[in-house]
C-alpha cells in the first residue's frame, strides 16, 4: 500500500483534508469489498450498493484525523477507517429494516431491504460486519498484533451491549414497543433517557473512532484521554443535530424521509427538550468537544474545525 505522509495540520484546511482522505477511503473500500461478479452475486451487489450509496464518511475521517493529529500515518489507519465505515453501513441497513425503523429511503435511494429484500438485507449487514473485523485483524501485519488487538477490543466494545447495539435496544424501549412491555418502566426520566440512548447508540462508536486513531499512532495516555472526551461530546452533538434535522430538515437535502421520529414516538432530543433547547445542547456539546483538545495547538485544528462543520450542517 502506498504511503501517505501526515498532512501539515497547521496549514491544511478541512475541506482539502476531507477531499484528500475521502478519496483514500473510497479507493480502499472499493478494493476490499468483493466484486459484484463474485458469487454469491446478490450479496456482493447489495454490499456495494449500500456502502457506495454516499454519506459523509465521518467515522473513517475521524480515525484518520485522530491518527495523523497524534503523529501517525494514514496508511496504518486506513484499514481501521474502512472497517468502521463498514460497521456503520451494516448498522444503517439493520436500522432501516421493517422490524426496526421501517425506512424506505436512505441517502437518496431505496434502502437495502427495499432494493434487495429483507432477508438479503439482514445478511448484507452481517457480511459487512464480518468483513470489518477481518480488516481489523489483518491490520496486525502493519501495526503489530498488540496494537491491532487493542483497536479490535475498542471497536467491539463500542458496538456491543453497552454501545451501539445496546443503544438501539434502549431506542426501541423509548418507543414503547408492546413486545417490550415488561420493561416499560424505562426510562424513568425522558431527558436523562435520551442522553443514555445516544451515548451508546451514536457517541460510543464515534469515541472509538478517534481513540482507535490515537492507538494506531501510539498516542500518550493524556492524548487518549483528550480524544475520549472529544469523541463523546462530538458524538452527542452529532446526534442532537441529526434529531433536529429529522424534525425540521428538508427530505430532499437529507436523502431520506423526515418527521419519522415523531411518527414513531421515538425518544429524541427535540421530543425530550424541544427544538430550540436541542439546538443549544448541540452548541454546548460541540464547545465541550473543542475544549477537550484545547492544549493541542495546531495539531487539533482539523478535529476542532470538523466539530464546527458538523454542528452547522443541514444534511
Amino acid at each position: 500500500m502506498r504511503e501517505h505522509p501526515p498532512p501539515p495540520a497547521a496549514t491544511l484546511d478541512l475541506a482539502a483534508y476531507m477531499a484528500s482522505r475521502g478519496r483514500l477511503v473510497e479507493d480502499a473500500l472499493a478494493a476490499v469489498l468483493p466484486p459484484e461478479t463474485s458469487p454469491p452475486t446478490p450479496l456482493h451487489a447489495a454490499m456495494r450498493y449500500s456502502v457506495f450509496a454516499g454519506g459523509k464518511r465521518l467515522r473513517p475521517l475521524l480515525v484518520l484525523a485522530a491518527c495523523e493529529a497524534t503523529g501517525g500515518r494514514a496508511d496504518d489507519a486506513l484499514p481501521t477507517a474502512c472497517a468502521v465505515e463498514l460497521i456503520h453501513t451494516y448498522s444503517l441497513i439493520h436500522d432501516d429494516l421493517p422490524s426496526m425503523d421501517d425506512s424506505l429511503w436512505r441517502r437518496g435511494r431505496p434502502t437495502c431491504h427495499v432494493a434487495f429484500g429483507e432477508a438479503l438485507a439482514v445478511l448484507t449487514g452481517d457480511a459487512l460486519h464480518a468483513l470489518a473485523f477481518r480488516l481489523l485483524a489483518r491490520n496486525a501485519e502493519q501495526v503489530g498484533p498488540a496494537c491491532a488487538l487493542r483497536v479490535i477490543e475498542e471497536i467491539a466494545e463500542a458496538i456491543g451491549t453497552q454501545g451501539m447495539v445496546g443503544g438501539q435496544v434502549l431506542d426501541l424501549l423509548g418507543e414503547g414497543r408492546p413486545e417490550l412491555a415488561r420493561w416499560a418502566d424505562w426510562p424513568h426520566d425522558r431527558q436523562r433517557g435520551v442522553y443514555e440512548i445516544h451515548r451508546w447508540k451514536t457517541a460510543a462508536l464515534i469515541r472509538a473512532c478517534v481513540r482507535a486513531g490515537g492507538l494506531l499512532a501510539a498516542a500518550s495516555a493524556r492524548q487518549l484521554e483528550d480524544l475520549t472526551a472529544y469523541g463523546e461530546h462530538l458524538g452527542l452533538a452529532f446526534q442532537v443535530v441529526d434529531d433536529i434535522l429529522d424534525e425540521a430538515g428538508e427530505a430532499s437535502r437529507l436523502g431520506k424521509d423526515t418527521r419519522t421520529d415523531a411518527a414513531r414516538a421515538k425518544l429524541t432530543f427535540p421530543a425530550a427538550f424541544g427544538v430550540e433547547r436541542s439546538r443549544a445542547i448541540a452548541r454546548e456539546e460541540t464547545a465541550r468537544a473543542v475544549a477537550a483538545l484545547a492544549g493541542w495547538g495546531p495539531a487539533a485544528r482539523l478535529l476542532t474545525d470538523l466539530a464546527q462543520v458538523l454542528l452547522e450542517r443541514e444534511a
